[in-house]
């Protein structure tokens, strides 16, 4: 996580813990006139569009008031959905055994992606096995981690993986 969406989560939690949900994570991307900032909400009992209004509307006054962002930016509150980006490693426990894509900063044994399932967390390294190799990544490495979970009924992908 950067500083920046340290700093967004650390002013914007309050708020969103205040209407009854859990702020799984932020993304900004700053992009000249077409800055985003993504909030994304969970709770127990899901999230519906409604939920996501309400809280759109008090995190927007709250930046309102205390301007972190300069310019002119596009506020998005969502829930995390199914194939969830994860945003701190006591995310991860939840999902051991699903497939899971990791994006690296920079290159780990010459790869910065990794497609596989989720084995586990062991001290700060992320593990996960990617076609019969178990790696180690460092979680201080992770620029991006996204979980695949599997729906019955659904390919999955390794389905997709073997028929390409």
């Amino acid at each position: 996580m950067t500083a920046r969406q340290q700093e967004l989560q650390a002013l914007l939690e309050p708020t969103v813990v205040a209407l009854g949900f859990d702020l799984w994570g932020i993304e900004y991307a700053a992009q000249g006139k077409h800055s985003v900032l993504r909030v994304y909400i969970d709770a127990q009992s899901g999230v519906t569009v409604d939920d996501c209004a309400a809280v759109s509307a008090q995190v927007s006054a709250v930046l309102d008031v205390e301007d972190p962002i300069t310019g002119e930016y596009t506020l998005e509150v969502s829930s995390p959905g199914v194939d969830r980006l994860l945003f701190r490693l006591e995310q991860f426990p939840p999902f051991f055994g699903e497939w899971v894509e990791l994006r690296l900063r920079r290159p780990f044994e010459g790869r910065r992606n990794f497609k596989g399932i989720l084995q586990g967390i062991e001290g700060e390294d992320v593990v996960v096995l990617v076609d019969d190799h178990e790696y180690l990544l460092p979680y201080s490495a992770v620029d991006k981690a996204r979980v695949h979970p599997r729906i019955e009924g659904a390919a999955s992908v390794t389905d997709e993986a073997t028929n390409d």
